[in-house]
């Protein structure tokens, strides 16, 4: 356990580990009504991106949390291999490129068969629903 709580709050972990909690914190105001989950849509197109039509919180989410697994999983690895200092240095900086871009590839690959369940069409809003008669 003390390995892994070393790993998530190390370099380059730590850079996913604070957008995740960020991302966890935003999820949970979705939760509680205070916030939408397309706050964040009125100004990104993400087919533009190939994400297709999702809103951008979930499929920033899906990235940050690919990426957290992924940079945690390399650099668990990194430190079972027992490295040199300078080889163990390079590595964190090779993880710091290839996680993001892995990522990337995987919020891909898991993101366009969400894209059925969110029309093109918004609905009615919490706040707009609550104002009708």
């Amino acid at each position: 356990m003390d390995e892994l709580l070393t790993a998530a709050f190390g370099f380059p972990v730590l850079l996913f580990s604070v957008a995740v909690v960020a991302a966890v914190g935003f999820w949970l105001l979705v939760l509680c009504g205070v916030a939408e989950h397309g706050a964040f849509d009125s100004d990104v197109d993400t087919q533009t991106l190939r994400l297709g039509r999702v809103p951008v919180s979930v499929a920033a989410s899906v990235f940050l949390l690919a990426g957290w697994l992924l940079s945690l999983t390399g650099a668990l690895l990194r430190d079972l291999a027992d490295l040199s200092r300078s080889s163990s240095s390079l590595l964190s900086l090779a993880l710091m490129v290839l996680a993001p871009a892995a990522a990337w590839w995987v919020t891909r690959r898991l993101v366009r068969p969400l894209a059925k369940l969110f029309p093109d069409e918004p609905g009615l809003s919490r706040r707009s629903a609550a104002t009708l008669p």
